[in-house]
């Protein structure tokens, strides 16, 4: 799917193209949404350049995720996507021209339509596909920020979980949870640093003074929102610790009683051991009180040993 998002007279228009269309005037951004065959054909009408595929766009060397040429500036992104409490990243490749943005994407991406929907509404203003990048980039450091503050918020609960659940085998998965999405969290936030600093260095040129602004603050917040990626790692940790101990304790409490019981009729097995041997000449066995009196050894040794470790407090 082709979308082009046309500037004229400070209006926006946003409009679905087609193979057989070209490119409108006054194009500020063109989005390509699982591009097919044709339609990388049709790109490839106006690209000096190889259109990137999605093993291109998904490539992990720097020098394949920035980069320049006779296109442009090229830069492939890692973009955060909440899918129910996990966090998955998505890679958008970014093609920025003189005249106009482009972007290449294998899957939707919420911050895109967010930003659609800002500009179909009105609530943001750009004239440059430089101000365009910059501000989908900067909605990007503002989402990481509200999803560290999301983790947040879940391990405050799991860490009264840790302590007044039973059963933690919850815990451990919502633990498992937040580890890995604050570890694409913490990578989206590395990737996007790389690429506004990679922007900043050999691309400053074609940046104004507003732009440059723009880019230093976002750094900054990214800088600021790393210690926090951090933080919550040693969160984790210190969770995932606390609920292993947590769990041994409950367990070393079980085993306690197991033993304690084990002791407790130790003393009468021993006497009931010893009046059930089958030797002929065991003055007991012709006892008429005999019987009670193993009976009451019995009960009493048992008792005695509970109340010697109630005393101890091992109970």
């Amino acid at each position: 799917m082709i979308t082009a998002y046309v500037i004229e007279d400070r209006k926006l228009t946003i409009t679905e193209l087609n193979i057989q269309d070209t490119l409108p005037r006054g194009t500020i951004w063109l989005d390509l949404y699982k591009p097919d065959d044709e339609e990388r054909d049709w790109l490839s009408s106006f690209s000096v350049e190889e259109v990137p595929d999605e093993e291109d766009i998904n490539e992990i060397e720097a020098s394949a995720r920035f980069y320049q040429n006779s296109d442009g500036l090229h830069i492939n992104s890692l973009f955060p996507q909440r899918v129910g409490q996990e966090v998955r990243g998505v890679n958008v490749s970014f093609n920025l021209r003189a005249n106009f943005l482009l972007t290449i994407r294998e899957e939707d991406v919420g911050l895109i339509r967010l930003l659609r929907n800002y500009l179909r509404l009105g609530r943001i203003e750009v004239t440059t596909p430089q101000a365009l990048f910059l501000e989908l980039f900067n909605l990007k450091v503002d989402y990481l920020s509200d999803l560290i503050e999301d983790v947040y918020t879940v391990l405050e609960e799991v860490g009264q979980q840790v302590f007044e659940s039973s059963e933690l085998d919850d815990v451990f998965k919502l633990i498992t949870i937040q580890e890995d999405s604050n570890g694409k969290i913490r990578l989206s936030l590395l990737d996007t640093q790389r690429s506004l600093r990679y922007m900043q260095r050999y691309y400053r040129g074609q940046l104004t003074e507003e732009d440059l602004k723009d880019l230093r603050e976002m750094l900054s917040d990214i800088e600021s929102l790393m210690p926090h990626s951090q933080f919550i790692f040693d969160k984790l940790n210190f969770l995932l610790d606390a609920a292993m101990g947590f769990t041994g304790l409950q367990q070393n409490k079980i085993i306690k009683i197991f033993s304690v019981a084990a002791v407790m009729f130790l003393p009468p097995t021993v006497i009931a051991s010893g009046y059930g041997m089958n030797f002929k000449y065991m003055p007991e066995l012709d006892w008429h009180y005999g019987y009670p009196m193993a009976i009451v050894m019995m009960i009493g040794s048992a008792v005695g040993t509970y109340l010697f470790f109630k005393r101890k407090g091992w109970l």
